[in-house]
């Protein structure tokens, strides 16, 4: 054995031996590596955008995602290079395909062909729609649990009041609502303005994909306090003192506005005010202090002017007519002389009642002033000396009122016996408006 390691033949075989083998090994590594660096290398590329292709001015486009997952596989610094650089793209084509629905694959643009691709999805349902625009009214809206206690939404207005919407014709046509919400902290109590986005939704209040112009409006909304606004009733309270007579009681304003708790005005239908005459000495107008109802935080005129026209018993807008004495006897037995002593008393603002008008209108004297005549009353003394205001009823019938406008009645009278009358006024002009 000695022997055989001395001979040079047989250390000359072993060396090459020896190198074949570490040849063959190190060239077996380094084919594995490289069969893995090229062949079997994957990878996934996500959210990579499509490229959509058609005639966007007439024609819109739904069903293609915005964004696709890409799995490539292949050699490893192409697989690399591709989802470091994306210098590829993605697209669908429907430029020659017409209006309805179709199912389209995605394509792929400068993508190497050493690599295999796996899209998900790789195919895609699309529907090609003519595009319309329409014109729709704006709704504002706000949630009202924001506003302050005993405060409500007056008017609330959109500047502009429609915008243009535009998209494909089946979703412009299932558009059920075109909303702007208006919001600010809890506890509103004054009215603001401010610019909100547009919401366009579907019957089930799903947004829709749509264009719109302009996509903000300016929202203007009007916040007061709790009100209701109630009629002014006149009541008369106390007795006139000795020798003076209350034709009338009147006052220009209408109507006054409560303020406070809904609870507390919702029982309220009108503020009775007491006219209190017994201190009452001549006709004038008189300032009076409105009563706040129990619960009401405020009235929107603390005061208002009550015409009051009075008649003292020596007052007498015309003289007396002349006594007419017969003295010239009928017949022979005759030896009596009869006397009629007749006197003429005017009595001023007498009102005029309107009867018969429809709920749904309201009316306003236009002639004369206010509603009021005068009334001008002949008969005998003791009977003119026994007459009130309140003895003539004046009215004019408005059942058959059934338009708005300027219109004209008679003025209809229940009177006492045995007076003869006229009035100052024979009719009456009304203004007719919905209530």
């Amino acid at each position: 054995m000695d022997n055989l390691f001395d001979r040079p033949w047989f250390l000359r075989f072993t060396a090459l031996a020896l190198a074949i083998f570490f040849f063959i090994t190190v060239q077996a590594e380094e084919e594995n590596k490289s069969s893995m660096m090229i062949g079997d290398t994957m990878d996934m590329i996500r959210d990579i955008p499509v490229e959509v292709y058609y005639d966007t001015e007439n024609l819109v486009v739904t069903g293609v995602p915005e964004t696709v997952n890409m799995t490539i596989e292949g050699p490893a610094n192409i697989v690399q290079s591709a989802k470091l650089l994306k210098d590829f793209s993605l697209k669908v084509d429907l430029r020659n395909l017409p209006m309805g629905e179709h199912t389209v694959k995605i394509q792929t643009e400068n993508l190497s062909d050493k690599l295999k691709v796996k899209l998900d999805p790789a195919t895609v349902n699309v529907n090609i729609e003519e595009k319309i625009t329409q014109s729709f009214r704006v709704d504002p809206e706000l949630n009202e649990r924001l506003l302050a206690e005993d405060y409500n939404v007056v008017k609330m207005e959109v500047e502009p009041s429609s915008i243009e919407v535009t998209g494909a014709k089946s979703v412009i046509e299932s558009i059920s609502f075109v909303k702007v919400s208006a919001t600010k902290e809890k506890g509103i109590d004054k009215s603001f303005e401010q610019k909100a986005r547009v919401r366009v939704l579907d019957r089930e209040l799903n947004k829709l994909n749509v264009t719109m112009s302009p996509e903000e409006v300016t929202v203007k909304v009007q916040i007061e306090e709790n009100h209701k606004e109630v009629p002014i009733v006149l009541k008369q309270k106390g007795t006139p003192a000795d020798g003076i007579t209350i034709n009338s009681i009147s006052t220009d304003a209408k109507e006054v506005k409560l303020y406070g708790p809904r609870a507390v005005l919702e029982p309220i239908k009108e503020l009775g005010v007491n006219i209190d005459v017994s201190d009452i000495k001549e006709s004038g107008t008189y300032d009076i202090t409105l009563p706040k109802p129990k619960g009401v935080k405020n009235l929107s005129t603390e005061k208002i002017k009550v015409m009051i026209n009075v008649t003292k018993e020596t007052d007498s807008d015309e003289s007396p007519p002349e006594v007419s004495v017969d003295t010239e006897p009928e017949s022979e037995t005759e030896t009596e002389t009869t006397v009629q002593l007749q006197v003429t008393k005017k009595f001023s603002n007498v009102p005029i009642e309107i009867r018969g008008l429809q709920q749904q209108y309201k009316s306003t004297f236009n002639k004369p002033e206010n509603g009021l005549v005068d009334v001008t009353v002949t008969a005998d003394q003791d009977v003119i000396n026994s007459l009130k205001t309140s003895d003539f009823n004046l009215f004019i019938d408005t059942s058959k009122v059934n338009a708005e406008g300027e219109q004209t009645f008679p003025i209809q009278a229940e009177m006492p016996d045995a007076i003869a009358w006229k009035l100052s006024d024979e009719e009456v002009v009304l203004e007719i408006a919905l209530a």
